[in-house]
């Protein structure tokens, strides 16, 4: 597992990391070349007119040519239009492309983490994660959008200017040469610095966005322990180291802008300051004086152009870098190569054999030791056990949220691990104890369980589900909008919804992680209401706290420490299993004795 924290860690001094860009503009490559037309149409015409201005000079303003005149302002006026018209065109394409790029980037970022592991986000906070796929696409938009385009645009204007330079006075154009490159070498020496300082800048910013995103999701707790103050002023010390980081590199961004323009323009002036004195002695016209100064001036452009953009590119480069180390993790739960395929139906018998597990975060503790169990399709089975017991563990390994260090699960007796964790996922159904409501209608989050379903299904699973009365009495029935985690329902209604969701699903297993453990009398009345019909003609696992479950399952078993300790009905388990009958006695009284 590869940990994204925003730790220390070894920087390329290269810009290497922007390649990983080529797959994403390759689909395009018909907008890339018609950016790339319009560019060099728009360059050619910029590097025409000096010449055009040469000839205005050199003969545009004696009498013997005054005819002319017309004609080469005319050409210079056509050569204005042909920029302007071309340079749009280019500035659309490539921005076009640039926008293109960055929303396919995001995706595949999102795509990719969508699918990981719960060891990956054991380990990386999803404000780090979100920092990626938004401030470092950002920053990656700025140079795949506007950026190619100047870095484009300069590149061809500097080496066209450079040898036209050479065409109209090569003395001179050798003295520039000899002087550039002293300006060129400290703007790519200061440019790595920029990089190092932006790459830092993006890792501190993640910790902030990290850090509120924790807290904003657990305001409520927040406020009830009166830590508005102290989270405040964490988060604030997290923006402070922020923006000093920021701030130290703005400051040698800054740098990097004086030497680069200063250093530039300084080289051009002396080399002009040498063609005023060949002007002076008569070795050059004053048509190729300006010629020379026009060129020389795109150069200076083009080079304080590209020199001012260097920062940003190696910001890029920074940012690209940290989501290639995010699209690098690979996840431990994946699909064979060859997969075995389940069938179309299946019966829903569920098979442990000589299971062990240890979570990756306790390597050394096993919270599954040896665990032998066969379940019948179409039986209702119930674990109990104190906390920690492996409950749980049972569902995510089903689920294939884990691998298990040893032994295998079957489902119809195909070993899990060798099928497609989504085809093994569509054949089950959940219901936790915590049901998780998106930002989104009644009808969306319902729908969860089978996209695409119609609303007569939807409202077919809300009955079912006990659900359909109070959607009704919502203020827009199933178009209303429940509010973040679902803001605007009880602990029951948000049950309700998960078990309309499972109904839609229609799994042949169906999984309840303590489903009515958190619930007042009424709603459990009405969750445990939906759950029986829910639980018709399908294998059932619960993990069970409440004695109504208990008593309902064809089988209960007990665990402890990772293994089963007894397996059997609740009555003869009173009379044989001492764990089990003070668990029950401490639950529920003489009541459940």
């Amino acid at each position: 597992m590869t940990d994204l924290s925003p730790a220390p860690q070894k920087r390329v001094k290269t810009l290497r990391p922007l390649s990983m860009l080529v797959p994403f503009i390759a689909p395009y490559k018909g907008t890339l070349l018609l950016a790339m037309i319009a560019l060099l149409v728009s360059s050619a015409a910029l590097l025409a007119m000096p010449m055009a201005v040469r000839n205005v000079i050199d003969h545009g303003f004696s009498a013997a040519d005054a005819a002319n005149v017309n004609r080469y302002f005319f050409v210079l006026l056509l050569f204005a239009l042909i920029i302007g018209f071309f340079g749009a065109a280019r500035a659309y394409f490539v921005n076009w492309l640039g926008e293109r790029v960055v929303a396919d980037l995001r995706d595949q970022v999102f795509r990719h983490v969508i699918r990981m592991d719960p060891t990956f986000f054991e380990v990386t906070r999803v404000g780090e994660v979100l920092s990626r796929l938004t401030a470092d696409t950002t920053l990656i938009q700025s140079i795949s959008g506007v950026g190619i385009s100047i870095v484009l645009r300069s590149s061809i204007q500097f080496v066209g200017a450079l040898a036209l330079l050479a065409y109209t006075n090569v003395q001179l154009m050798g003295l520039l040469v000899i002087v550039l490159p002293l300006v060129i070498v400290p703007i790519l020496l200061i440019g790595r610095w920029v990089r190092r300082l932006s790459k830092d800048t993006q890792d501190r910013v993640a910790d902030a966005s990290g850090h509120a995103e924790e807290i904003l999701n657990a305001v409520e707790i927040v406020q009830a322990f009166t830590a508005e103050e102290l989270e405040s002023q964490r988060f604030g010390s997290a923006v402070e180291s922020s923006f000093r980081v920021a701030v130290r590199r703005i400051r040698v961004r800054a740098l990097l802008t004086t030497v680069g323009t200063s250093g530039v323009f300084g080289a051009l002036i002396f080399v002009l300051w040498v063609g005023a004195k060949a002007v002076l002695d008569g070795e050059l016209s004053g048509g190729e004086l300006g010629q020379f100064v026009l060129y020389a001036i795109f150069v200076g452009a083009s080079a304080a152009a590209l020199s001012e953009f260097w920062g940003e590119v190696q910001r890029a480069s920074g940012a690209m870098e940290r989501i290639a180390e995010l699209l690098q993790v690979v996840p431990a739960i994946q699909s064979p190569s060859e997969p075995l395929v389940l069938p179309a139906t299946i019966d829903g018998r569920v098979s442990f054999e000589a299971v062990d597990f240890s979570y990756p975060s306790r390597p050394s503790e096993l919270a599954l030791n040896g665990f032998n169990l066969t379940i019948a399709a179409g039986e209702n089975i119930a674990f109990v056990g104190p906390s920690g017991a492996g409950k749980s563990t049972l569902f995510q390994l089903l689920l294939r949220f884990y691998n298990t260090g040893a032994g295998r699960i079957l489902i119809d007796d195909i070993d899990i691990s060798l099928a497609d964790p989504e085809a093994i996922r569509r054949c089950l159904g959940i219901v936790p104890q915590e049901t998780t409501i998106f930002g989104a209608t009644a009808a969306e989050n319902i729908r969860f369980g089978k996209p695409g379903a119609s609303l007569e299904e939807i409202r077919a699973a809300a009955k079912a589900a006990s659900a359909d009365e109070f959607i009704d009495n919502l203020p827009q029935g199933y178009d209303t909008f429940l509010g973040e985690k679902g803001a605007r329902l009880s602990g029951g209604q948000k049950q309700r919804i998960a078990i309309a969701r499972a109904v839609l699903r229609d799994p042949k297993i169906l999984l309840l992680d303590e489903a009515t453990s958190a619930l007042d009398a009424e709603s459990e009345r009405l969750v445990q209401t939906a759950l029986e019909r829910l639980q018709q003609n399908r294998t059932t696992m619960v993990i069970a706290h409440r004695l109504a479950t208990v008593l309902k399952a064809d089988r209960i078993v007990v665990l402890e420490a990772g293994q089963i300790q007894d397996v059997g009905t609740h009555g003869a388990l009173l009379k044989r299993n001492a764990l089990y009958a003070r668990m029950v006695q401490l639950q529920f009284g003489d009541a459940g004795v």
